[in-house]
């Protein structure tokens, strides 16, 4: 009996719809394979048409064109002698199937349909697609007469069946079915199935790259037995790239991993793996051997005489198990959004990026993306990619050119522009100027107030008013229209130099726009419709403000930007407002009434765990317990929803980003929530402030429990009586005032609990319409950040607990006797040195007044 099996996974770059380009891709990756020494070819998820046809599959074309590929390949000699797993839709009794179509020598063997379908985030799979439902069932499928004539079959089997070789047992599942509870690996593996395969779709996002692997991990470390998984790479036409990664795994171990992230159109992974292994470990897991003993039902077999191992075959090596590497974030962004420009670069037609650089950190990260991916050209190039190499002969327009130099290479592709007004400073203009420089692009600094106040002239004639910004006496709606003005002017020049920069240097081409609104600012609707944030495509757009930082910082130390170092220093700020002494008078921060921090929470808390307002308010009263009241908390909430639901309009034209977070917010397909909305949220709101008052409620009635006997029943102690002046009535005193603290006054309903909100919020409008760039007012105090320190003082009868503050009223304890109180009783943190921590503040007061 042969043991050893020599099996081949492949990462393929397809495109939607390029019928054509992923036949030859397919057929390369089992040219490949077969060189290698491989009996069996996996590759990802309908390789054949492309796994983002979207509605396309409904095209009665795209099946026809997905069968006239398969049947080149039938008829090539490069699949001959090897089990080649292919993926396309297939139309069965009137219902379309996502399919793994299993040939050898001109025979199909088997249609397996995806019986698991991914219905969530980016995936619409149920929208063209029904799962397999007949569990362990077969039937007929008549062939189309193309496929008969090379295959001399009428009928093949399609359903939940496996493939059985003359030396072990194959089953496939396709993508979803590795994520799901219920795994057809499971039911497959119990029922003596040792290798499993899996072609999928699965795209990237930050943080996510381990997934896989855990998965495949835990799968054959339960189950054992071989997995081979086989992913898509790359941009195939939407907002999402493939992240590639096709591995190999064996009893809960990695024996081989392709790259995740490369500008490689074809990758196969090949391994040599011993099914003895995999019978001696299955044979030790006594309760899986119980379970496959009590299998009633088998999946039907197909039986085909061949085998994956080879007769004499001791003289193989066993690949052995890795450990696979993981990118940082940081690398992440690096490269992912990279290679994905790169697809939309080569398949556009286009011929470089065009880039409004401004000089903050957005507009500088897009730039560095762009430094990256010339990085991963040359490197390509270097390595001797032929299809890179042709591909940037073909972009720059030169047949004989050969990058080497990453810079030289930006200057080929990448043109920036600075586009300054009165309000621009001089700092953002040089760190612009300077970044360029470092990454090699050719860049330009213009000014365009003149096309900014010919706009406004056109106003002001047409109506006889001249509006102002706020800081020269104009109203909320005047300065916000400036802003506008000048931001929408910027897209419109980005398009005329991107049309137009190459002609200028007497070249062919024209450019792609690129956006910089990161996901942060388009969740909170802080960008103007239709400036920069509109361009053709974003790099960014998928990806945080904090994430965006640390990418910088990484890019300036292993990128050689040392300018970047001023930018990441720098506050952000739109610029769009006058300076202040030549110095930036507005950040975005302030701008927004909330930080980039709290923004990414609540971008994670409304998407990922789908809450309402009042959910996210629940959520949010202990995690940020430290710091905000709950009546602080409710105000961020209600103002991020305001914010949000006032803006939602602006997702509908929001320029195609990169999706890296799983809290985007693309409205084309990924998040799909309504752009009209009662801005009120008048019942959710309702909701929340009855929980506030809940909450104040539950704070009074342990406040009451926990108060000592002698001051709850307001008598007053012999000692306390001795220091106090005869004027005063028979209450308890703090020291050296004449305010009593009575039970009745301790339960004052409101003062008891300290409800300062810091974000005040005031409408753009009484309809709750808006305008396109932040379409409300607001005033942030001081500390509005749950991550900054508020503690305004309280009346001296009010005992704070931790993260808790009151406002100061007139006539109430200054700062002075508050910090002598701090010193004498404790903070209420339990950690003064004086009393035992098991004490509460108000047992340590009560002791005191009794001194």
């Amino acid at each position: 009996m042969g043991r050893k099996v020599v099996l081949a996974t492949c990462t393929l770059n397809q495109w939607a719809m390029d019928f054509e380009g992923n036949c030859k891709r397919i057929l390369k990756s089992i040219e490949i394979a077969k060189s290698m020494g491989a009996k069996y070819r996996l590759g990802p998820e309908l390789e054949i048409c492309g796994y983002g046809c979207n509605d396309h599959f409904y095209e009665s074309d795209t099946c026809l064109h997905s069968f006239q590929v398969l049947a080149e390949l039938l008829k090539s000699k490069v699949t001959e002698d090897i089990i080649c797993d292919v993926g396309m839709p297939v139309l069965h009794k009137g219902v379309r199937y996502n399919t793994r179509v299993i040939f050898l020598n001109r025979k199909i063997l088997l249609i397996k349909p995806k019986t698991d379908m991914a219905n969530y985030g980016n995936y619409r799979e149920l929208r063209w697609f029904k799962g397999w439902v007949k569990a362990r069932t077969i039937e007929e499928y008549f062939l189309p007469r193309m496929i008969t004539n090379i295959t001399n079959q009428i009928t093949v089997p399609i359903g939940d069946g496996v493939i059985s070789t003359r030396d072990t047992c194959i089953g496939s599942e396709v993508c979803e079915g590795l994520w799901t509870a219920n795994s057809p690996h499971i039911a497959m593996s119990l029922d003596g199935v040792e290798i499993i395969t899996n072609g999928s779709g699965s795209h990237h996002e930050l943080r996510k790259c381990h997934t896989v692997i855990d998965l495949v991990k835990a799968a054959t470390y339960k189950c054992g037995g071989i997995y081979m998984y086989s992913n898509l790479r790359g941009c195939d036409g939407e907002r999402v790239y493939y992240q590639g990664g096709s591995l190999i795994g064996i009893n809960g171990n990695i024996v081989t991993r392709g790259e995740s992230f490369s500008l490689k159109d074809v990758d196969v992974e090949v391994a040599t793996l011993d099914l003895e292994d995999v019978r001696a470990y299955k044979g030790q897991i006594s309760s899986n051997n119980l379970y496959a003993a009590s299998v009633a039902k088998s999946f039907p077999r197909i039986k085909v005489e061949f085998s994956l191992s080879g007769a004499m075959d001791s003289s193989l090596r066993t690949n052995q198990p890795i450990q696979c590497a993981l990118p940082t974030p940081e690398e992440e962004i690096a490269l992912a959004p990279a290679c994905w420009l790169w697809d939309y670069l080569r398949r556009s037609g286009q011929a470089g990026f065009f880039l409004p650089l401004s000089g903050g950190i957005d507009s500088s990260a897009t730039a560095c993306v762009i430094a990256s991916m010339c990085r991963l050209v040359c490197r390509a190039v270097k390595d001797g990619n032929e299809q890179v190499l042709s591909d940037i002969r073909r972009v720059t327009s030169d047949p004989s050119y050969t990058p080497t130099d990453p810079s030289e290479l930006a200057g080929r592709i990448l043109f920036t522009c600075y586009l300054g007004t009165v309000n621009s400073s001089v700092d953002t203009y040089t760190r612009a100027k300077n970044l360029a420089a470092e990454i090699g692009c050719s860049h330009t600094g213009v000014t365009i107030d003149s096309a900014v106040n010919s706009t406004v002239d056109i106003f002001s004639k047409a109506t006889n008013k001249v509006p102002a910004f706020k800081t020269r006496g104009g109203t909320p709606r005047e300065n916000l229209a400036l802003q506008n003005v000048q931001a929408r002017t910027r897209m419109v020049l980005s398009y005329v130099f991107a049309q137009l920069s190459l002609w200028s240097h007497d070249k062919p081409g024209g450019l792609l726009v690129l956006g910089t609104a990161n996901v942060d600012e388009s969740l909170r609707g802080y960008l103007t419709k239709y400036d920069c944030s509109s361009a053709d495509v974003n790099p960014i757009g998928g990806i945080s403000k904090t994430d965006l930082r640390g990418f910088i910082k990484y890019a300036m130390e292993n990128f050689n930007l040392p300018s970047l170092g001023g930018i990441m220093d720098a506050p952000p700020s739109a610029e769009l407002e006058p300076l202040s002494d030549g110095n930036i008078a507005q950040t975005d921060e302030a701008d927004m009434g909330m930080t980039y921090s709290e923004l990414s929470t609540y971008g994670r808390l409304r998407k990922i765990a789908m809450c309402g307002p009042y959910s996210m308010f629940c959520k949010l009263v202990p995690e940020w317990s430290d710091t905000c009241t709950p009546s602080q908390v409710a105000e961020k909430v209600k103002h991020f929803f305001r914010c949000y639901s006032i803006n939602r309009h602006k997702m509908t034209t929001l320029t195609p980003a990169y999706h890296a977070e799983s809290y985007a917010t693309d409205d084309n397909r990924f998040d799909l929530r309504q752009f009209l909305y009662n801005t009120k949220w008048s019942w959710q709101f309702k909701c929340i402030d009855e929980e506030v008052e809940r909450l104040k409620t539950k704070n009074l009635q342990l406040t009451r429990e926990n108060l000592p006997s002698d001051i709850s029943d307001g008598k007053e102690t012999s000692t306390h009586r001795a220091q106090t002046s005869s004027a005063t009535t028979s209450t308890e005193v703090i020291r050296g005032h004449g305010e009593a603290m009575t039970h009745n006054t301790l339960a004052q309903s409101d003062s008891d609990v300290p409800t300062a909100p810091v974000v005040t919020v005031t409408p753009a409008g009484d309809n709750g319409s808006s305008d396109d760039s932040d379409s409300d007012t607001v005033k942030a105090t001081a500390g509005s950040s749950p991550r900054s320190e508020v503690r305004s003082l309280a009346s001296p009868h009010v005992l704070r607990k931790r993260g808790h503050g009151g406002d100061v009223k007139d006539g109430e304890v200054g700062d002075d006797v508050t910090k002598k109180i701090r010193k004498d009783v404790g903070n209420g943190n339990n950690n003064n040195a004086n009393y035992s921590k098991k004490r509460s503040p108000l047992k340590r007061v009560a002791e005191w007044l009794k001194q």
